[in-house]
């Protein structure tokens, strides 16, 4: 249990919950009823109302930004064949060790396997086989938001390592390798602005040759860091080139008159795009959310005094039905028996971004008091002009909790020269290391091995001169990399 803090403390810094952070993360989401993962299969979990709702808002964010780009919502089967799972051979192989299977129909034994879609290649492959005929079908970009099952071998953890999570994933087809490859950059530019909307920081790499995407040409990652200094990857985006349009005969006929196999991208955010935000903004209290997608976006709370409790609930009452018609979320809190400082704690614990609270003095003096939950500063405002300053409050903690989010983040990206020194950081779990090596591929397994910590690939959203040694190997650098101790 999160110990209850008062109001007027001011935030604790992040180095000291980071310390218990998955403690605190799984609290959080239990405590604050936003997902309960005691459920009876590993790795399944409650969507509970609250954190539906923030669930929604984050999809709202994905889908209003692909829509602006041209990409039109689908929605594909969840079962794949296994003739059409084991018709791309090296896709099958990249996730053979995770499908579940649906081997019976009842009592009956299917002639043919059933596969839970892991990712959903092979389920739109044979579809664009059929829909796509001329140059003039493409470009074909579509996006679906879906469940998802991978059997996981390795230790789940909620919303980070499931068997069974959210996935939006964007599929499209070009004519030529360079139209895909204008994709592929306009997917990053999405997955940047909405990242950037969540106020969540982030770092772009492309992946190392043996950690694409199973059947893609490469593949480029979003990783954030955690508190605990681990990464996170929450968003991928790959270029597929002609390899699956080749195992499922995707062609289409030229202007010319020839025939061509398409050129294919996919993208994907888990559901660690909604722990993004959770992990992010979070302080000992509980979550931060920023106000675009909070639930509840205002918590009024009245103080009362003996004998003043029926007026200040009315007036508690009338001033959330005055910001729900300002196109606010907003909630009163009512509850009886419940001190305001327990209010307090419950609304923080789940991240509300403002409080207004109202006692007797306030009503008198026709005020109210607002509390900024990101840093729990304390203001007062005309009651005739509430809804313009909280309006003017949301708009300040949105940008201030993505300016924080960069700064903490930049501040634990570090450089080392020296293979021990670069051990040494890792050990201590500081961040992101970038490290100079060359190009062989060799060299970058070694360098896993010797610091037990991801390659996490060479930088994408920044231009890094190499100059130096190769960190293992001692000869001359061909690129900087990225390693990490990742989740």
């Amino acid at each position: 249990m999160l110990k209850p803090v008062r109001a007027s403390e001011k935030t604790i810094p992040r180095e000291k919950w980071s310390k218990h952070f998955g403690k605190w993360f799984r609290n959080v989401l239990i405590e604050g009823k936003i997902l309960d993962y005691r459920y009876p299969i590993k790795g399944c979990a409650v969507w509970l109302p609250y954190g539906f709702r923030i669930r929604e808002n984050v999809f709202c964010v994905i889908r209003n930004q692909l829509d602006s780009t041209g990409h039109s919502e689908a929605l594909f089967p969840l079962l794949i064949p296994e003739a059409s799972l084991q018709k791309e051979a090296e896709h099958v192989e990249g996730f053979e060790a995770q499908v579940f299977w649906v081997t019976r129909g009842g009592q009956k034994q299917l002639k043919q396997h059933l596969a839970l879609r892991p990712t959903s290649e092979t389920i739109i492959g044979p579809m664009e086989h059929l829909w796509i005929r001329s140059y003039s079908d493409l470009p074909l970009k579509l996006y679906q938001i879906v469940t998802v099952f991978r059997f996981e071998t390795k230790a789940t953890r909620p919303i980070l390592r499931m068997r069974e999570f959210d996935f939006k994933e964007a599929h499209t087809a070009h004519a030529t390798e360079e139209e895909a490859e204008v994709e592929v950059k306009e997917e990053i530019d999405n997955y940047k602005r909405i990242f950037d909307a969540l106020g969540v920081a982030y770092c772009i790499s492309r992946r190392p040759e043996w950690d694409k995407f199973a059947g893609a040409k490469y593949s480029t990652a979003f990783d954030m860091i955690c508190p605990d200094g681990r990464t996170l990857q929450i968003g991928t985006v790959h270029h597929l080139g002609q390899h699956f349009s080749k195992a499922f005969d995707i062609s289409y006929e030229t202007k010319d008159g020839g025939r061509e196999y398409v050129w294919q991208t996919c993208a994907g955010i888990s559901g660690r795009g909604i722990a993004s935000v959770l992990i992010m903004h979070g302080d000992d209290h509980g979550a931060i959310l920023p106000p675009k997608i909070a639930p509840i976006q205002v918590i009024v709370i009245p103080i009362p005094y003996k004998g003043k409790a029926d007026v200040v609930n009315k007036e508690c009452s009338e001033v959330a039905e005055e910001l729900r018609k300002k196109a606010f979320r907003v909630e009163v809190d009512l509850r009886e028996g419940i001190t305001p400082g327990s209010k307090y704690f419950d609304w923080e614990l789940r991240g509300v971004p403002l409080r207004v609270e109202i006692g007797p003095r306030d009503i008198e003096k026709g005020e109210a008091t607002v509390v900024r939950r990101d840093t729990l500063e304390k203001q007062t405002c005309k009651r005739n002009e509430l809804a313009e300053f909280l309006t003017k409050i949301a708009e300040r903690i949105t940008e201030d909790m993505r300016q924080r989010a960069w700064q903490w983040t930049k501040q634990r990206i570090y450089s080392a020269e020296k293979l021990e020194e670069a051990k040494s950081l890792l050990e201590k779990h500081v961040g992101i290391v970038e490290v100079q090596v060359c190009d062989k591929t060799e060299c970058e397994r070694k360098l896993e091995e010797i610091t037990n910590a991801r390659v996490l690939g060479t930088p994408e959203d920044t231009e890094v001169k190499t100059s130096g040694k190769c960190i293992v190997c001692d000869e001359k650098a061909k690129s900087t990399v990225r390693t990490a101790i990742a989740y």
